[in-house]
């Protein structure tokens, strides 16, 4: 039989349905190959505007522009004159850059809803596409009440979170895009049932108290401007130590449960998911101790902002791994290894989406 004929070397799926699929290709049968791209793309790009969001802070640019939407009063962009710095620049630049994930989270959109398969596929996954979008917007909104309020570290934080809460929704999207579009059902005993719900919470309290000692710390964003929580830095900071040691407990309870079945040939996408997780949050924390006791150098903070997004996008994907919406025989369902009763059924968390 051709490769045109024999729809399981065509997509890539083991011949036996019982098989876990594989997840390192994607099936054309479900997203067609620019969609795909413009996916990855708006991940890659809402990772992106939390790094230069985070080089406008750093740099003490937060104020570069005085005004917002326009740059300076009368100008949308800087304007040059004898007592101009580099600032001004770093802001408008990152202003910049966020027309240009409209434009990539526009042209998703139009992917979704206008190329085929996706254009035949659920409205609840178009409606999916629409929240980077969405997000952008609100995004804008925010960083223009940040200028007004002079950097107030709650509406800085807020902007923070916002970004992470993006970067987890894209990362759902490309999971949702190579799924099938069947119910979700966990691939897991019942009794792992809270994992996935346990670990999205220790992530969301891990960054929540991230931005709060941001908003203690040195970095505020402008030289002369610098609210800052009127908060003891060394407790709200030993507060964010022990929420990531949490949430590294619940990775490693994760991780050994899934290596005592490592004979569940239906886990091994989520063993893979795991390691990379527990691999990048060690990274993580390596540089968040480092930078503390190191001063917070301007370096090691920018790049501990880029690795709490990458964290959000492992987490996202270790928890869907729990899930799969694969299609199954009728006959299947009856004879499966965990039982009916310890299948379920039902979404993961919204910080992790579910997977086929």
């Amino acid at each position: 039989m051709s490769t045109a004929t024999d729809p399981t070397r065509r997509t890539g799926r083991p011949a036996d349905p019982t098989a876990p699929v594989d997840r390192s290709t994607v099936d054309r049968s479900r997203v067609d190959r620019l969609t795909w791209v413009l996916a990855v793309a708006n991940l890659v790009a809402q990772i992106g505007i939390i790094v230069t969001g985070g080089a406008v802070r750093l740099t003490g640019s937060g104020l570069g522009c005085s005004q917002w939407p326009m740059c300076e009063p009368g100008s949308f962009t800087p304007v040059f004159h004898e007592a101009t710095s580099i600032h001004p620049y770093i802001e408008f630049g990152n202003r910049t850059l966020t027309g240009v994930l409209s434009v990539i989270a526009v042209a998703l959109l139009w992917a979704v809803y206008r190329r085929e398969p996706t254009a035949s596929r659920p409205a609840s996954l178009r409606r999916l596409a629409w929240l980077p979008l969405a997000g952008i917007a609100l995004q804008a909104v925010i960083g223009g009440i940040t200028v007004w309020y002079d950097l107030h570290p709650a509406i800085v934080g807020s902007h923070m979170l916002i970004s992470l809460a993006l970067v987890a929704i894209s990362a759902y999207l490309l999971v949702r895009l190579r799924s099938a579009d069947c119910p979700a059902a966990a691939v897991t005993p019942s009794s792992w049932r809270p994992l996935p719900w346990v670990l999205a919470a220790a992530a969301a309290a891990v960054v929540v108290l991230g931005t709060v000692v941001t908003g203690t710390g040195p970095h505020s964003g402008d030289e002369d401007e610098a609210f800052r929580y009127a908060l003891d830095p060394l407790l709200v900071t030993r507060a964010h130590s022990a929420s990531v040691w949490l949430f590294v407990g619940v990775i490693a309870v994760g991780a050994v449960l899934l290596v005592r079945r490592r004979d569940d040939v239906a886990l091994a996408p989520a063993r893979r998911a795991w390691r990379g997780l527990l691999a990048v949050t060690v990274l993580e924390a390596v540089i968040g101790y480092t930078q503390y006791f190191n001063g917070l150098p301007e370096l090691l903070v920018g790049l501990h902002m880029l690795g709490a997004a990458l964290v959000v996008v492992a987490a996202t994907f270790a928890c869907s791994a729990l899930y799969s919406r694969r299609e199954v025989a009728t006959s299947e369902l009856g004879t499966s290894a965990l039982g009916p009763s310890e299948l379920g059924t039902g979404e993961p968390p919204a910080t992790a989406p579910s997977v086929g």
